[in-house]
């Protein structure tokens, strides 16, 4: 069971990952070392699992292929959908993977450098594990908002300009 002062900290860390634990402390009303080793005992637990930096990516110069692949996948008796989910999350190309309800199984968002490797991936190591029955591949073009941040923001300004 987490704390009042867990859950504080876990939010906190939420809206901004590169702050101190000095910071924590103030803003929670706690010490420095009651935050470290609450922040220790998550980590020990699985639940402070890391920390990402958040790129836009369509600002460099890098280029990338973007899906999210929806998969059919027929559970195996007695460990379901994990087994299958644990082949598929090997692969480089996964970034997240998810067990989803509804019309498909599960949701795996995956990146390439290429079209071609992309569809490679699906072609020739997704699609073909066993238990795996269907695939319908999403490509990205363009995001708008990842994590809760906005990415492009919109011109809010809908005056027109006036000519003299």
């Amino acid at each position: 069971m987490l704390s009042t002062l867990d859950m504080q900290i876990l939010e906190i860390l939420c809206e901004d990952p590169k702050i101190t634990v000095e910071e924590l402390a103030t803003m929670t009303g706690s010490d420095g070392e009651t935050v470290s080793k609450s922040m220790e005992r998550m980590r020990r637990e699985g639940i402070l699992v890391g920390v990402q930096t958040l790129v836009n990516w369509e600002r460099t110069d890098r280029e990338l292929v973007r899906a999210v692949i929806e998969v059919n996948v027929q559970p195996q008796r007695e460990k379901g959908f994990d087994a299958i989910a644990q082949r598929i999350m090997q692969y480089d190309e996964v970034r997240s993977l998810y067990l989803m309800s509804g019309a498909y199984d599960l949701l795996v968002e995956c990146e390439a450098a290429t079209l071609r490797e992309l569809a490679q991936f699906v072609h020739s190591r997704l699609s073909v594990i066993e238990g795996v029955t269907g695939t319908s591949t999403h490509f990205q073009l363009k995001t708008y908002k990842y994590g809760g941040t906005v990415f492009e923001s919109p011109n809010t300004d809908l005056r027109q300009a006036v000519m003299p």
